[in-house]
């Protein structure tokens, strides 16, 4: 018995080192360097990677400074569309220098210099080196200037990344992409949307209309911040049935209201803790820069403040328009829409609670 796991062990061993053998570094390392009127890229590949796609046979003549010039050109072409790097949402046409054989790390060394016209607002990189291999990773430094400023890693199933330095241009980027976002988000979001719907069919003074978009957007920028920073983030098979149940209780509040003190601020100030929740769903799919963090969930706050104004000045001109022609149409109107809004609660939480993958 005791043979048979030494011999095991052994078979192991051998195995191991075969693989290790065969693949000793499946990375590949990704430099980039921000100046004020360029972009410079130092890429360091294995011999492994650049010998299998290039069918040369052993890969150890890859360190021999006849055949890497004799094959410079056609490693150029193969790695040029596998990386792609854009500045500002155009892309960038590289200058390629010499060819470094890292004989000590049996790689190469490859030089690019991207000329851009001023400094980027953001800059982005897409790639996926070897695909040949679907463990094969991409270790990415930026650097502004010579300050090292962050580390990524790429691969098969995460093969972009998005930047924006630390300067007026990169800020200005940052708001330039994350306000429409919050916007086109509230604009197609039809349960926040109903929501604030629900709180406007019963009307009222500018005031009162803009201390419930106000409380709304103060509730949910705070669990917003909250999650986006990783101090709370509530799973969303909760989130988003309390988010349906939330539209339900405001249609439900509407019939049920009779007169008295209007507290829909209120109500939009403790729900909007919840949407909040919901908003930060969104964002995380977005892969939030994180040395622009702060600017970015700013902008995209302001984004969504847009959206529901847009949506509050066109919903409330419209019931104002209707009551002034006619009282009674105006009660019915807030009546159905309630109704309707209670409906759609009840049917988005019933499909978020028992069919979580959707309706077929």
């Amino acid at each position: 018995m005791n043979g048979l796991r030494r011999g095991l062990f052994v078979l192991c061993l051998l195995t191991f080192a075969r693989a290790a053998s065969a693949h000793p570094v499946p990375f590949s390392y990704l430099d980039v360097q921000l100046q004020k009127s360029s972009i410079d890229v130092s890429l360091v590949a294995h011999i492994f990677d650049l010998a299998h796609d290039l069918q040369v046979t052993p890969a150890d003549r890859l360190l021999d400074p006849a055949v890497v010039a004799e094959r410079d050109a056609s490693m150029r072409t193969m790695l040029a569309p596998r990386l792609e790097l854009s500045a500002d949402g155009h892309v960038l046409t590289p200058e390629w220098g010499d060819t470094e054989i890292l004989r000590d790390r049996q790689s190469l060394r490859f030089h690019l210099h991207y000329p851009t016209a001023s400094p980027a607002g953001s800059v982005a990189v897409n790639t996926v080196m070897f695909p040949y291999d679907p463990m094969h990773q991409t270790f990415v430094n930026v650097y502004e200037g010579e300050t090292l400023t962050s580390q990524m890693i790429l691969d098969a199933p995460h093969p972009h990344l998005e930047y924006f330095p630390g300067s007026r241009q990169g800020v200005a980027a940052v708001i330039k992409k994350f306000v429409p976002a919050g916007i086109h988000h509230i604009l197609i979001g039809p349960d926040h949307l109903l929501f604030l719907v629900g709180l406007l069919l019963l009307g009222g003074s500018i005031r009162q209309l803009l201390m419930v978009v106000t409380s709304f957007t103060v509730a949910h920028s705070i669990t917003l911040s909250l999650a986006a920073l990783n101090i709370m983030t509530p799973p969303a098979r909760l989130i988003e049935p309390a988010i349906a149940l939330s539209i339900v209780y405001v249609g439900a509040d509407n019939i049920l209201a009779k007169g008295g003190r209007d507290v829909r601020g209120w109500i939009a100030f403790a729900f909007g803790f919840i949407h909040g929740f919901g908003f930060a769903n969104v964002l995380r799919e977005m892969d939030l820069p994180a040395r622009a963090l702060g600017w970015s969930l700013f902008s995209f706050n302001i984004g969504v403040e847009i959206g529901q104004m847009f949506v509050v000045v066109l919903v409330a001109t419209a019931l104002v328009a209707l009551k002034s022609r006619s009282e009674w149409a105006g009660r019915h109107l807030a009546f159905a829409g309630s109704l309707v809004v209670i409906a759609a609660g009840a049917f988005w939480f019933v499909q978020r609670v028992f069919f979580p993958g959707g309706l077929s």
